[in-house]
């Protein structure tokens, strides 16, 4: 029995080529189309007439808009108009701000020494534009003490309140209480 070798795909079935994101040229199948671009004159065109139009200019004809009615579509180097998308995406993907949100635990029984220390990295933290989420650790027994830590956290929020707002309340998930907090003014750029 010969057994023929396949090295690229390893038994994962045949390779398909990736389909593009738009629907271009003769994959339009509705019967007509908005048409759009340059060196055109805008209207609704037949789709058959649509693509002739791209054929002379040497171009695509691709769907930009398919939800309206009739369909968007514009005359353009396909590969060009590919390129400028991902370029786009890319470029608003690098100016998105990501959100650093920085963790700070206490205890039920947090002394006064250490909610100060706290306090003041937090203060930093806000004032650099990040969020803050605060959170009393109960272990073991120390659940029965619950209340005392949400007053220890509504403390904490009282005392940033200059600095930040109350984003969420105290909230307990397990044996944390959660208290998140977010900067009043955004970080100077």
């Amino acid at each position: 029995m010969a057994k023929s070798s396949n090295f690229g795909n390893r038994g994962r079935g045949p390779i398909r080529k990736k389909e593009p994101e738009h629907r271009i040229n003769e994959n339009i199948r509705v019967p007509e189309v908005r048409l759009v671009g340059d060196n055109i004159e805008p209207g609704i065109y037949p789709t058959r007439k649509a693509v002739e139009l791209a054929d002379e200019l040497e171009l695509d004809l691709v769907e930009i808009s398919p939800n309206a009615t009739p369909p968007v579509c514009k005359i353009i180097d396909y590969s060009k108009f590919v390129y400028e998308q991902k370029k786009k995406q890319k470029e608003i993907k690098a100016n998105a701000k990501q959100t650093v949100i920085k963790e700070i635990r206490f205890g039920p029984n947090t002394s006064d020494h250490d909610f100060e220390f706290k306090l003041k990295h937090a203060m930093k933290f806000l004032e650099s534009g990040e969020k803050v989420r605060a959170y009393v650790h109960f272990k073991g027994r120390a659940i029965v003490f619950k209340e005392q830590g949400e007053i220890l956290l509504l403390r904490f929020a009282q005392a940033l309140e200059d600095y930040g707002k109350v984003e969420l309340l105290p909230k307990l998930e397990g044996k944390r209480m959660f208290l998140t907090l977010a900067p009043k003014v955004a970080a100077k750029k």
